[in-house]
């Protein structure tokens, strides 16, 4: 049977977004509708809506959520109903090339739901990364439920969905960071925060956090596990990249992580590296920008630049982890919420992000 609830959609480029009715369809035989606790707001929701993603609208948004599965298709087995889960947008397949590579953090052929959500009038719904949950319940494939303690708040655990998972991942996962290194972040939104909460949480034992809000830098310091702030705003980029070599030990750290994506955190975060250090790239890059370095410091430097995708998570063995952790007062996993908000205060809380004034506003239905 079909249901009708209220959803958050953006039917144009770089319009306002809208409360409208949704129909979810009858669950096909591998999907699950799920009754939705909160989502966060991520700047991702904010790209879509403004069509830096794709311009398939409209678009349904949301997707960092926690929530209830309510109810599963014949051949569901990966969950049951009344299962409290997170969602995730990388259900792998098993089948495609990475995956029988066993490298199922990079599967090519991830799952979402066998049908669309619509409009009233049936006008399809792209869903935000395959999931779209600024609504009342969502339509998913049943992998890309994550079962984790349900005793944990269900606006903290959701950000694992996305932002802060890619965060904690790119510093944990992709950079593999080992007790005793140093490490740098460029740009302290929710993904750069995280990546210093899991820098310290691997054990780091210099963690630099580099931003040009100063608070941010100050919210580093007292929350997250920096051990050391610098605030960029009136620096050039030799400056910043000198204040790094200064605070540890004059060579540059371990692991340079850029969580913004622009030219110059890219430039900071590979010359701020010590020789043969690793750089992290999480902050997504827009379409058009490019880096211009040259060729001989590529090689000379050594080391390894690396993308991270989802912060080279999996779901299945990474949510459950950090949500016991953050019960554990060890991740700091609830320090992300700013703020709860009402399904209609999205436009709201974009103009707050662009600000700077939270980390996370979260959705509660």
């Amino acid at each position: 049977m079909t249901q009708t609830v209220q959803g958050v959609i953006a039917r144009e480029k770089g319009a306002p977004v809208e409360v409208v009715d949704i129909v979810i369809p009858e669950p096909g035989p591998n999907d699950v509708v799920v009754k939705v606790q909160a989502t966060g707001v991520c700047h991702t929701d904010l790209a879509y809506r403004d069509g830096d993603i794709e311009d398939a609208f409209p678009l349904l948004l949301g997707h960092e959520t926690a929530g209830v599965v309510e109810t599963i298709g014949e051949d569901v087995t990966h969950v049951q109903e009344g299962d409290f889960v997170v969602l995730n947008w990388r259900a792998v397949c098993g089948e495609c090339r990475a995956c029988r590579k066993g490298d199922t953090k990079n599967c090519f052929n991830t799952h979402n739901a066998s049908q669309s959500m619509t409009l009233d009038d049936g006008t399809p719904l792209t869903p935000a990364l395959g999931i779209g949950s600024f609504a009342e319940k969502t339509l998913v494939h049943e992998k890309q439920c994550t079962k984790v303690d349900p005793e944990a708040d269900p606006a903290a655990a959701g950000l694992l969905g996305c932002g802060i998972m890619a965060g904690l991942g790119a510093a944990v996962n992709t950079g593999d960071v080992q007790r005793g290194e140093s490490v740098v972040v460029f740009g302290l939104g929710g993904v750069g925060l995280a990546a210093v909460a899991g820098a310290a949480l691997a054990g780091a034992t210099t963690v630099v956090a580099v931003d040009v809000d100063k608070r941010k830098c100050d919210v580093a310091t007292e929350k997250f596990g920096a051990t050391h702030a610098i605030c960029a705003k009136d620096m050039s980029e030799d400056e910043v990249i000198e204040a790094v070599r200064e605070l540890t030990d004059g060579f540059g750290a371990d692991v340079a992580i850029d969580a913004v994506g622009i030219q110059p955190t890219w430039r900071q975060a590979f010359y701020s590296r010590d020789f043969a250090g690793r750089m992290v790239m999480v902050g997504v890059p827009n379409q058009t920008d490019h880096v211009d370095i040259p060729a001989i410091d590529l090689y000379a430097r050594g080391g390894s630049i690396k993308p991270a995708w989802y912060g080279d998570c999996l779901p299945e063995r990474d949510f459950p982890a950090y949500v016991e952790l953050y019960k554990q007062g060890r991740f700091p996993l609830g320090e992300f919420v700013s703020e709860r908000i009402g399904v209609g205060d999205i436009e709201e809380s974009f103009a707050k992000m662009k600000r700077g004034d939270v980390l996370r506003s979260v959705v509660e239905f």
